[in-house]
């Protein structure tokens, strides 16, 4: 049983209730209707999904370096800010080798994130590290990240949606 219910129509006693499911007047079409269903073994209802390790999210361990170096993205940059202003900001963690801040073809304010690339792998932790602990352009916070990480070491278990208990059904040998 999930749990679903129903008060009916035209009652006025308040604990007159009935479980949506098992009412045999409601017509129910597709998987999961019939009398064999399942009280959804792998789905929503036991709450079992697929989850990624808790291991990527130490960023720094698992960036990856773009061809030309550390490319790193920064978000929430004000609408009217430009390249200069980006670049004097962060050329204080190191060497900009390239910034890319991206306009909006129909207002021509900036979209809201900025591409900036470093030589090494520590000017860009730095300048990471810089906008987690609160740096500003325009008044405004910046976040960042590595814009490339690596992928993780193995693959999830199982990619099937069955249940790797429940066996696959045949069909009839046809003579």
């Amino acid at each position: 049983m999930s749990g679903r219910t129903e008060r009916y129509a035209g009652t006025d006693d308040a604990d007159t209730e009935m479980d949506i499911d098992m009412d045999p007047s409601v017509r129910r079409r597709g998987r999961g209707f019939g009398p064999d269903a399942s009280d959804d073994v792998e789905g929503v209802k036991s709450g079992k999904f697929e989850r990624l390790d808790d291991a990527m999210d130490d960023a720094e361990e698992k960036a990856a370096r773009s061809i030309e170096g550390w490319i790193i993205v920064v978000t929430n940059v004000h609408e009217e800010a430009t390249e200069d202003d980006v670049l004097d900001l962060f050329l204080e963690y190191g060497k900009v080798k390239d910034l890319h801040l991206n306009l909006d073809r129909r207002t021509g304010y900036v979209k809201g994130y900025a591409l900036l690339q470093y030589e090494t792998q520590s000017e860009a932790k730095q300048a990471i590290d810089a906008c987690r602990s609160g740096l500003q352009l325009l008044e405004q916070g910046l976040e960042a990240d590595f814009a490339f990480v690596q992928p993780p070491a193995k693959a999830p278990a199982s990619h099937s949606r069955r249940h790797p208990d429940r066996a696959r059904s045949r069909s009839p040998m046809r003579s």
